[in-house]
């Protein structure tokens, strides 16, 4: 069962793991990856095996479960509904080729949580993607009716960010991870929010966000290290904002697809993990702690990871660092955790930190998953060739380039959204 605790603003609970390990250089050699044993999908933590479909859902909660208390933290219950408020009601943009609006989620004792939504013009319901963004709304379309955010963000003088705020030059600056003119032609919505706005990422700051939600006078000391961090309160965020897509207008919230890249990728699927309202789940180099295999050891990995970014997850995933071994639970369950909906896990080929081959071998091994209840997954084991994606009901592909989300890979998600979400 689900426990009820909270944050630590500060993530005290980092200083009492002795065991933390220091991070080592990366290693990029496919001959240095050592022999590694899965732990199974299809089997209790008993070792009693699933005889049917109806097994399934008990060993979902049981894998939910896991990865609650070893990588992501507990999502604590019982958290209140977000208000929506009006902010701009729908207004045509883009030089007529959509509709525009804005809101807030606005929760008591916490600073509101802005959206954007582009749809098509049109009100008939289409597929929306809901996907959070790195530095603000405006940052993803030089749209000047965008409201320019005033939250806190991470420095960046490659998005104009000054003293940690936003400048009207920020506007744009992600423009081509968010391509609304393909997006809006293929007849899909997008809806975004800032991942500050749930929660700020930096250890100092994580803690001003939906963690507020959360009364910490209720946690054990004993329920520390189960204590959710970043990549959690961004899921729940996801979450919220797909709630909030069920009464508007021109969106089928049916056919939600949460998606992220990197970091935020992590979060979306473990958004589309937790969160069975979404219709399909986008991972887009994604890597460690996402959809890369911890075990391999190829490229960041966890000790680098907890090291380099200790709010992103509960304090006791640190504790595995240079033992991965030891987790109890790996990336291809966390993928199957989004059976039988539709999954893309989407690399890039000089992307070796987030190691593509990782993370294709993650979707081989939840593809047990997908055949067990009965649908199509990715019907391949080779890792295929360079811009050749394979699969049906779960997809992968490895384009050329490195790390970002393209015009290429949002293609592949919407041809995804056409074949599998009818």
């Amino acid at each position: 069962t689900r426990r009820n605790f909270t944050l630590s603003a500060a993530l005290g609970a980092l200083g009492t793991l002795t065991a933390r390990s220091q991070p080592t250089e990366p290693q990029y050699d496919e001959a240095r990856v050592p022999p590694y044993t899965l732990p199974p999908l299809l089997a209790f933590q008993g070792g009693a095996r699933l005889q049917h479909r109806r097994d399934w859902p008990a060993r979902r909660r049981e894998l939910l479960d896991l990865f609650s208390a070893q990588v992501y933290g507990w999502t604590p219950p019982r958290l209140p509904a977000a208000t929506v408020r009006e902010v701009e009601a729908a207004t045509p943009a883009l030089e007529g080729r959509a509709r525009r609006q804005q809101f807030q989620l606005v929760w008591p004792g916490m600073p509101p949580v802005d959206v954007l939504l582009y749809r098509p013009a049109h009100d008939r319901p289409v597929p929306v993607f809901v996907g959070l963004n790195f530095f603000g709304n405006h940052s993803t379309n030089a749209d000047p009716g965008i409201r320019l955010s005033d939250r806190w963000m991470r420095a960046s003088e490659q998005h104009f960010i000054r003293d940690h705020r936003a400048t009207e030059r920020s506007r744009g600056t992600m423009a081509t991870r968010w391509p609304l003119d393909l997006i809006l032609r293929r007849d899909c919505a997008v809806m975004t929010a800032y991942c500050g706005d749930f929660a700020p990422d930096d250890p100092a700051h994580v803690g001003e966000g939906v963690a507020r939600l959360v009364d910490t006078a209720s946690l054990p000391a004993s329920a520390a290290p189960e204590r959710w961090g970043a990549v959690g309160m961004w899921a729940f965020g996801l979450s919220e904002m797909r709630r909030a897509a069920v009464s508007m207008i021109g969106l089928d919230p049916t056919r939600a697809v949460v998606i992220g890249h990197s970091r935020l990728g992590k979060a979306a699927l473990w958004a589309g993990a937790q969160d069975e309202q979404f219709a399909m789940v986008v991972s887009n180099d994604s890597g460690c702690a996402g959809a890369a295999l911890s075990r391999r050891l190829y490229g960041e990995d966890v000790a680098r990871i907890t090291t380099a970014f200790p709010h992103w997850f509960c304090p006791r995933f640190a504790t595995y660092g240079h033992r991965e071994a030891d987790l109890p639970i790996d990336q291809h369950q966390l993928l199957a955790l989004c059976a039988p909906r539709s999954l893309y896990v989407a690399s890039a080929i000089d992307d070796r930190w987030a190691d593509p081959r990782g993370e294709f071998l993650a979707a081989v091994a939840a593809d047990e998953a997908y055949t067990f209840l009965g649908v199509t997954g990715l019907r391949v084991t080779r890792m295929p060739a360079v811009d050749r994606p394979v699969g049906q009901r779960l997809r992968y592909h490895v384009r050329s380039g490195g790390h970002d989300i393209t015009h290429y890979d949002w293609s592949q998600y919407l041809e995804a959204v056409r074949q599998t979400l009818r």
